[in-house]
Parts: C-alpha cells; structure tokens; sequence
C-alpha cells in the first residue's frame, strides 16, 4: 500500500494536539486515529535543522522508513513526524528502528508486526 501524503495545515494541527506523542532524539512521532482512508505520513523540518539539501535528506530517510514499516498496514491513521538535529546522520533503518518503537507503544504495530522485520 502506498502512503498518502498529508499536505492540509488544519491535519498538522490536529496531530500537534493529539494525545498520542512520542519523543526520541532523532523523531518526534504524533500519531491521529481516522475511522477509513488508510495511512497518510506528514513530515516537517525546520530551518534550524539545515540547508534545505540536510532537511531534504531527512526527509527522504523518513519516507524511505515509514514505507518500509507500514507497506502491508491495513490501519487507518495520521501520523506526523517532526526530523530533529540528531537524524542528520543517520541511515534510514536507524529511523526505522526509532519509528517501530514508536508506533508499537502507541499500539498501532502489533508483536507479529514486528517480528517479521
């Protein structure tokens, strides 16, 4: 399955405002529960990370990871990610790994999930 895009700034806000956060020193993981449409992934960067070919970077290593973990969801949510300076050097199965985490204390990965990664 393809992840949609969030693109809707009222999308963003609602997750920034949504009880379900995660912190790392890599990510900030904010996930919303939907009712159907399948999984869209918001990703922001901001200035104070880098030049914009470090945030595309960061980026491209969190699309990269997030298609991997959530090619076979049948789950419904949003999930917003914020990049933080510490992904900066990072490949994209360290933010995988960061990201699974993530989503298995929020309960959207379930233990057989996980295992067959």
């Amino acid at each position: 399955m393809k992840l949609q895009s969030l693109n809707k700034n009222y999308l963003f806000q609602r997750a920034y405002r949504s009880n379900l956060s995660y912190v790392s020193p890599m990510l900030v993981t904010y996930l919303v529960p939907k009712k159907r449409g399948g999984i869209c992934l918001g990703i922001t960067t901001n200035k104070k990370l880098g030049c914009a070919v470090e945030r595309n970077r960061a980026r491209r290593i969190v699309k990269a990871a997030a298609t991997d973990l959530l090619k076979d969801s049948e789950d419904s949510f949003d999930i917003v990610v914020v990049c933080r300076h510490a992904i900066l050097d990072k490949k994209s199965t360290d933010v995988e790994a960061v990201l699974k985490d993530h989503l298995t204390r929020a309960g959207f990965l379930g233990d057989d999930q996980c295992s067959s990664q």
